[in-house]
């Protein structure tokens, strides 16, 4: 088989392992309403609980709190989403759908690609019910609809490479409720102990230092700054040196987990 019959296959694959995962959110429709329904009940109440607080004590960029929110919650958004994935793959190993897959003619990556490529496509519905939430509340671009789009992809693409670390995590856990304990671990202290909801100077000095160099970060921080047109203070590119890292060391790990466990 030469190289183009190869990626042709490999691309195939992917794609018919991404639309069963579609058909599934179609038949259950509830799974994209409670998908968004938990991100909508942070941003509400981060926004009325804490932006008093927040917006008045501390100076911040955007003005109101809900312009320097909206960017930190739909990477936690993202990141919760991303966790559907490794729930996701548990499941349909514990179920043995894995090994049917493994018994085909078919690529052994397409599983993985086509299950975070699926999860991918769920995330921008689920931002574009966020964003429209927020413009509710007061969210705007500040610097144009073009760089607006470029936050949304900025946030979707680190949801992609975090997707393949809940991967690893389903596939490696081999079970649903190990994989979403794996999960809340590694989200929380990323998560909360970041510039996604407050600015990281008014974090204790040794908490400072784990919040400003990690990649939540760097994605919320790339985020605003496209979002506002503030500087983005190296966040960008930072930001694009942790996803390919993560793609990096993940993809094969997912990979070599797969065929391990299956």
């Amino acid at each position: 088989m030469n190289i183009a019959s190869s990626l042709y296959y490999q691309f195939s694959d992917t794609w018919a392992i991404t639309k069963r995962n579609l058909y599934r959110y179609l038949r259950l429709p509830r799974l994209i309403f409670f998908s968004s329904v938990q991100p909508i009940m942070f941003l509400v109440l981060f926004n009325f609980v804490f932006g008093g607080a927040i917006g008045s004590g501390t100076k911040i960029p955007g003005g109101k709190y809900i312009n320097y929110l909206l960017p930190g919650i739909l990477t936690q958004m993202i990141m919760f989403g991303g966790m559907q994935t490794g729930i996701g793959l548990a499941r349909d190993m514990s179920a043995g759908i894995i090994d049917r897959f493994r018994s085909l003619p078919m690529s052994r990556g397409a599983v993985l690609a086509g299950r975070t490529l699926a999860d991918s496509v769920r995330n921008v519905f689920v931002a574009v019910i966020m964003l429209s939430v927020g413009s509710l509340l007061g969210f705007r671009f500040h610097a144009g609809i073009l760089r607006g789009i470029a936050m949304v992809l900025v946030i979707l693409l680190f949801g992609f490479a975090f997707s393949w670390v809940a991967a690893f995590l389903g596939m490696f856990s081999g079970d649903e409720e190990t994989a979403q304990l794996a999960s809340f671990v590694l989200i929380f202290p990323l998560v909360f102990a970041s510039a996604a909801f407050v600015p990281i100077q008014t974090m204790p000095h040794w908490l400072q230092k784990f919040a400003a160099n990690q990649p939540v970060t760097f994605v919320t921080n790339a985020a605003r700054s496209l979002a506002l047109g503030t500087p983005d203070g190296g966040a960008i590119w930072k930001f694009l040196v942790w996803v390919a890292g993560i793609l990096v060391v993940f993809i094969p790990l997912s990979i070599y987990a797969y065929r391990k466990h299956s």
